[in-house]
């Protein structure tokens, strides 16, 4: 019984108390993270690239 209880307070919590986003805001929120992500990738690209030559010129001089 409480399984079923517990059911229809998740679909009404759902329903009626979750505000979901609009389109705009979705799309905007969506944008932001992929700037985000291709910021993210250009400084680990920059970090991994500067770690590469760091320890190129390091075993270099061996």
């Amino acid at each position: 019984m409480k399984l079923v209880e517990n059911i229809k307070e998740s679909y009404d919590e759902l329903v009626y108390k979750v505000s979901w986003p609009t389109s705009k805001e979705l799309s905007k929120s969506s944008v932001l993270v992929l700037v985000a992500s291709i910021i993210l990738a250009l400084i680990v690209w920059a970090m991994d690239w500067c770690f590469e030559s760091i320890m190129s010129a390091v075993y270099g001089l061996f």
